[in-house]
């Protein structure tokens, strides 16, 4: 832990020269991590290593700077998860990358995103001063719920330090099917029937395919259950492509990797509702552009081999905010914005010399 507290009274003092600084854990969200005026990258990988883990309790507390591939293997030896199922894990993104960007797979659908497991968080303000809050830490802060303000922050309402989150058990067993549809409206409403349906689903996602929709259901749980769930999908979708086991895993880990997105793409995440698709459709379907409507349609990720820029009237047309994650740097949110107001006042009170980036 010296070794900690001697990179927290760096960091401290380079907050009191003035500068402006950008966090970076592993790199892996190019938009978000590369400086793009004058801010001095800060390397937060040094911050590493899980603190405490206590299986029993499903909980944990990790430095930001963990790669999630070790959190991910050391739950794993214990049968338990991060159920957001966050994602670029093989790719190098660190625990703090994943709570500063917001950023949750298609495996949130079940159980929540990142905002609902985090408990606890550390972090340095504007002013160097060493803050902590939530559960698992020693010092409480009242007024705002920092931990879940961290959320999404892009770094720009303090550097993260330490994180606590709670996970669950692991699922036994998972079986993936598919189905293709030509037309979205089909699709949609298959998608809507099978959020309907009495099936605990692991995961929800409409792949787009110019031309045609393919439908992912993901079910997971013990294995001895597992396939009367599968028999009784079926009995409400259809028939469809059943995935093996094996052919089960690969599949989730290119679409958390973001296998599918083609080298030079940008990637840019879409907040929205399945009502919003067919609008964000009317747009996109027939473009060179690659997306997926994942979490039974609350959120898309757009690939597309241009400027992000481009999707900024289509996403405000729409009332729809995005988050560029691979791209060009220094413009990271599109379409409409919202709490700006909130958090100009929150980014005041704990950054008023705008030491980090905007939020």
């Amino acid at each position: 832990m010296s070794m900690q507290n001697g990179r927290i009274e760096r960091i401290q003092k380079l907050l009191e020269s003035n500068v402006r600084v950008l966090p970076r854990g592993g790199g892996t969200k190019s938009a978000l991590s590369t400086p793009a005026r004058d801010e001095k990258p800060l390397d937060m990988t040094g911050f590493s290593g899980m603190i405490e883990y206590i299986p029993e309790e499903f909980t944990f507390t990790a430095f930001a700077g963990t790669p999630l591939s070790e959190i991910v293997q050391i739950l794993f030896e214990h049968g338990q998860y991060l159920p957001f199922d966050p994602p670029l894990v093989e790719r190098g993104a660190t625990l703090g990358g994943t709570v500063a960007s917001g950023l949750s797979g298609s495996g949130r659908y079940r159980f929540g995103g990142v905002r609902d497991f985090i408990l606890g968080v550390r972090f340095i303000d504007g002013r160097g001063e060493l803050i902590s809050a939530g559960g698992k830490v020693v010092k409480n802060v009242a007024g705002y719920d920092f931990p879940k303000l961290m959320v999404g922050s892009l770094g720009g309402l303090g550097l993260l330090v330490e994180l606590s989150f709670k996970v669950f058990p692991r699922p036994q067993a998972y079986a993936t099917w598919l189905r293709s549809y030509e037309r979205l409206e089909e699709a949609l409403q298959l998608m809507k029937r099978a959020s309907m349906a009495q099936i605990p689903l692991e995961a929800l996602d409409l792949h787009a395919q110019n031309p045609g929709y393919t439908l992912w259901l993901r079910i997971g749980g013990i294995s001895a259950v597992l396939p009367s769930r599968v028999s009784r999908m079926v009995e409400i979708i259809g028939e469809g492509q059943m995935l093996k086991e094996k052919d089960d895993e690969q599949c989730w880990d290119q679409v958390r990797e973001f296998s599918w997105v083609p080298e030079g793409h940008s990637l840019i995440k879409v907040a929205l509702t399945p009502r919003s698709i067919s609008s964000l459709e009317s747009f996109l379907d027939g473009k060179p552009v690659l997306r997926r409507y994942v979490a039974g349609g609350q959120a898309a990720w757009i690939a597309l081999d241009d400027s992000p820029r481009v999707l900024e009237p289509v996403l405000k047309d729409r009332g729809l905010s995005g988050l560029v994650i691979w791209g060009p740097p220094g413009f990271p949110r599109l379409g409409e914005l919202r709490g700006t107001s909130f958090l100009r006042r929150v980014k005041e009170s704990l950054d008023p010399a705008f030491r980090f980036t905007e939020v």
